[in-house]
């Protein structure tokens, strides 16, 4: 264990700015682009058909060639790999398939040089069952770690001590023989879940904060943040309602008790107090899987909680103009003054959106990677949504993941979003060598690949570098407020500052929109590019353009 540290309190709060009126010295993340790399599938660097540390190194000038600000990287710890990292056995160290702590180094060293950020994946909420902390509680009721993580007696039939569930199905409960009491495990029986009401957990992990900042992390994506406090009642939890996410009606209940707890904000403002007072550029990005937009906001705290929120109602609504229209205006309304949204389409736990949003359509896929590049927010992509990847679809017998083997066929699991990236058409995609078996089956490489794609001018990776470049070199795109515009059914438009426009037809017929005068700097049909507009925008079916006008634009808000 590190040496504590006793971190300054904050001091007195500032005034939130006006976030109408951005100024110049934002932070990185503001007005940046995110990437998500899942580390494992990345790229191989040695041949054993898992990614690694060396391999997002080989990537790296990809990475800059796209005009990526920030890297988060899935988890990279020590881990027994019952949940694929998110069972961690020690937070300070590297898990040896990936690398070693020199390598890290090395990746921070090489990514800084190319102006890209570190971001790390914490996992906060429970640890892996091999963890020392774990071992070591499980040994008696009166053992020096037993109140790190959630115990309690059984029922006196012996069943759980309430009717939480498993998000990997079952009992949320385990019983311990050698102690008799049952643990907390939210997901799999490997993954414990810590006390978070315990002040020793709350200072080991404001050390491990400290120790990755220590060596150059830029901050952190906090897995499950919005769980790791529970009821101390141990309250059993109500049965699912209409309105409830896809995890909950699954399970058929409504984490009423074992998640978003009220308390669960004085730790997340303690994370920020440490990382603000050690590294006061750290990023702190939330994984929130909440659903009303107003508990989503709660995360923001008055600008003294998360820097971004995940915003799991995106990837759960339809792409169509009324139902995306919808949430980013509610999301846009929720939001306390100067909080700032964050837009993804994909991530390693949902469908690519390149699937699930485009139903394989590289019309939708472009219409979609303009949107989350356009909106007033953080643009976060996932690996593979630069070239339009679409899931891989495997059988039950190639799943990896623990949730997709106890849910199939109702559930397929999360792999098909998770196989590895195709870099070239050669065999082993350019992930892996020719001939090596990857820890996940690769796609259809020949079908959409990064090296093919650069050569193509019309491709869906340059047109995402373009869509980066024009949001990097145009103020009102990177912090430029939101304005909706009224436009025809099944289209939507936005104004983002003085001088930019943004309008998609999601529909299959021609649409025409109001848009005054301006020029195209994009459109998904890039013949059009540079075309003049005056008064009116044409837009054919699944068509989406960029304007930018050297004057302030005047159009009609909705």
């Amino acid at each position: 264990m590190m040496d504590r540290r006793v971190f300054p309190a904050l001091g007195a709060r500032p005034q939130a700015g006006d976030r109408h009126q951005p100024t110049a010295a934002a932070p990185w993340w503001r007005s940046g682009l995110l990437y998500q790399v899942y580390v494992r599938s990345f790229a191989d660097s040695n041949g054993d058909g898992v990614g690694d540390l060396l391999g997002v190194i080989q990537h790296l000038d990809h990475l800059a060639w796209l005009g990526v600000d920030g890297i988060w990287l899935s988890p990279i710890t020590v881990s027994p790999n019952h949940d694929w990292g998110y069972d961690v056995a020690d937070y300070c160290d590297i898990q040896p398939e990936y690398g070693n702590l020199d390598d890290f180094d090395r990746l921070v060293s090489e990514a800084g040089r190319r102006g890209i950020r570190v971001v790390l994946d914490l996992v906060p909420n429970h640890t892996s069952s091999l963890h020392p902390w774990f071992i070591e509680s499980r040994a008696s009721r009166n053992s020096r770690h037993r109140d790190w993580y959630v115990w309690a007696d059984p029922k006196p039939d012996g069943s759980p001590p309430n009717n939480w569930l498993s998000a990997f199905g079952g009992p949320a409960w385990t019983l311990d023989e050698s102690t008799g009491q049952m643990y907390l495990h939210n997901f799999a029986p490997e993954q414990p879940d810590l006390n978070w009401w315990n002040e020793e957990v709350r200072q080991a992990f404001d050390e491990i904060q400290c120790f990755w900042l220590d060596r150059g992390a830029a901050g952190f994506r906090i897995d499950v943040c919005h769980m790791v406090v529970k009821d101390q009642e141990l309250r059993d939890n109500p049965p699912a309602r209409d309105v409830d996410g896809f995890a909950a009606q699954l399970l058929g209940q409504r984490p009423l008790y074992n998640s978003n707890q009220p308390e669960v904000h004085e730790a997340i403002r303690r994370w920020r107090r440490t990382a603000d007072a050690y590294a006061p550029s750290a990023l702190l990005f939330g994984e929130t899987v909440v659903y009303d937009l107003r508990e989503l906001a709660a995360f923001y705290g008055q600008g003294d909680e998360l820097h971004l929120a995940l915003n799991v109602p995106l990837l759960e609504t339809m792409f169509a103009a009324v139902d995306m229209r919808a949430l980013i205006e509610a999301t846009e309304r929720a939001l306390p003054q100067d909080a700032w949204p964050v837009w993804a389409g994909s991530n390693h736990d949902v469908p690519r959106m390149a699937s699930r949003w485009a139903q394989g359509d590289p019309r939708k896929t472009t219409l979609a990677l303009m949107m989350l590049l356009t909106l007033r927010g953080t643009p976060l992509l996932y690996q593979g949504d630069e070239i339009g990847l679409t899931d891989t679809v495997l059988s039950r017998e190639e799943l990896q993941d623990p949730a997709g083997l106890r849910y199939w066929p109702l559930y397929k699991g999360r792999d098909g979003a998770r196989t590895p990236m195709p870099w070239s058409a050669q065999d082993g995609g350019g992930f892996t060598a020719s001939g090596v078996t990857p820890w996940l089956r690769l796609g259809d490489v020949g079908d959409c690949n990064v090296a093919s794609q650069r050569e193509e001018r019309l491709s869906t990776l340059n047109l995402t570098r373009d869509l980066i470049a024009l949001r990097r070199r145009t103020p009102d795109l990177q912090l430029g407020d939101y304005e909706p515009l009224q436009t025809p059914e099944e289209t939507w438009a936005w104004r983002r500052g003085e001088r930019a426009l943004v309008a998609l037809n999601l529909s299959d017929e021609p649409a025409r929109i109001a848009a005054a005068h301006g020029e195209i700097a994009i459109c998904s049909n890039r013949d059009r590019d540079g075309e003049a507009v005056v008064d009116w925008l044409e837009l054919g079916p699944q068509e989406g353009a960029v304007l930018i006008s050297d004057q302030p634009l005047t159009t009609k808000k909705r």
